[in-house]
């Protein structure tokens, strides 16, 4: 059973080690720490928490780092979320609020939480499979070249531009964006899947050839649009991290490319609208992760679906700072697609 005045000594060890990466011996705990005993009790301390495989011996008769245990214990019960200074959440405001739609919003905020917290950032996009479309835009490019637009209540916009093998006139791409969004609006993408393969059979014989192109494009939009999709920033933190890792950073690289990876490790991370949870070392082994910890949140956007952001970094990671920023970027991102 640790103390009161073990889990400080942990707590003063964790947040030592990650700002000098060397590890921690008592003489300096007592030094830079008012722990008002001799450095003889805090050896004492110290020795009680490697025997809870909370700190360790990186070298013989050197100080002490934290476990993967010891960053679980820290997080769970000492990590201070200090509140963002005024200047990051200026930041935060002014730099998401010029956004101009979902994709530029998302793209802005990985940026700006790699900025925040020099890990690798990480935002979800909003699942499409429970997105219901609110419109869909025919724009004639050209006599036979047409853009197709499809808006979810999500806020998502999907484009696609093709070449048509006959003309369409002004009369049927009008004809057809009204039949488009009488039939799919307010539908589910997996509903208006569905819809759009009957469509094509509600119009003069003549026009078909035109509007089975239009569905066939509309219809891959949809499908493609029920894809997760996550998107990265910084990635070059990794390798300014390099040391924290005992092999090479590749297999890290790797894994974090491969976007199923970590959205099966996102699908696993607890989805908490008003705070934050993490994922500490050894716990990400099955995803290759294992020397790397994950601070997320979740933020909603303005069809109600739930998606996640947050960073990747090694396990010798500023916990309080990151998950303070993870936090503060959802919540503020929530109110901002809310008010679309």
């Amino acid at each position: 059973m640790v103390s009161e005045r073990g889990l400080e000594v942990l707590r003063v060890i964790v947040q030592d080690y990650v700002a000098s990466r060397e590890p921690v011996g008592s003489k300096s705990i007592v030094d830079r720490h008012s722990f008002g005993v001799s450095a003889a009790t805090i050896r004492n301390d110290m020795a009680l928490l490697e025997d809870e495989e909370l700190i360790t011996a990186p070298h013989t008769s050197s100080g002490r780092v934290p476990t993967d245990k010891g960053y679980r214990v820290f997080v769970d019960q000492l990590a201070d979320l200090r509140p963002l200074s005024s200047a990051q959440r200026q930041a935060i405001e002014s730099f998401l609020g010029h956004s101009a739609d979902l994709d530029d919003v998302l793209a802005r905020t990985v940026r700006l939480l790699s900025q925040l917290t020099h890990q690798v950032a990480v935002v979800q996009y909003p699942s499409l499979a429970t997105s219901r479309v609110r419109h869909i835009e025919l724009v004639t490019l050209a006599p036979t070249r047409l853009m197709t637009v499809l808006i979810t209540d999500s806020g998502r916009v999907e484009q696609r531009q093709f070449d048509l093998a006959t003309p369409i006139d002004d009369a049927l791409a009008g004809d057809l964006r009204a039949k488009l969004n009488a039939a799919l609006g307010g539908l589910g993408l997996g509903d208006a899947a569905a819809r759009l393969g009957t469509l094509t059979d509600e119009f003069a014989a003549e026009r078909r050839p035109v509007v089975a192109q239009v569905v066939a494009s509309l219809s891959e939009q949809v499908l493609a649009g029920r894809q997760d999709k996550l998107l990265l920033a910084g990635t070059a933190n990794l390798a300014r991290t390099e040391e924290d890792f005992t092999g090479s950073i590749f297999p890290v690289l790797e894994a974090i490319e491969e976007q199923v990876t970590l959205l099966r490790l996102f699908g696993e991370m607890e989805v908490d609208l008003g705070g934050v949870s993490a994922r500490i070392g050894r716990e990400n082994a099955t995803f290759g992760l294992g020397e790397t910890s994950v601070v997320s949140s979740g933020y909603s956007s303005s069809g109600g679906s739930v998606a996640r952001l947050g960073v990747l970094g090694p396990t010798r990671m500023d916990y309080s700072n990151n998950m303070a920023a993870v936090r503060a970027v959802a919540r503020y991102l929530s109110r901002l697609l809310g008010e679309e």
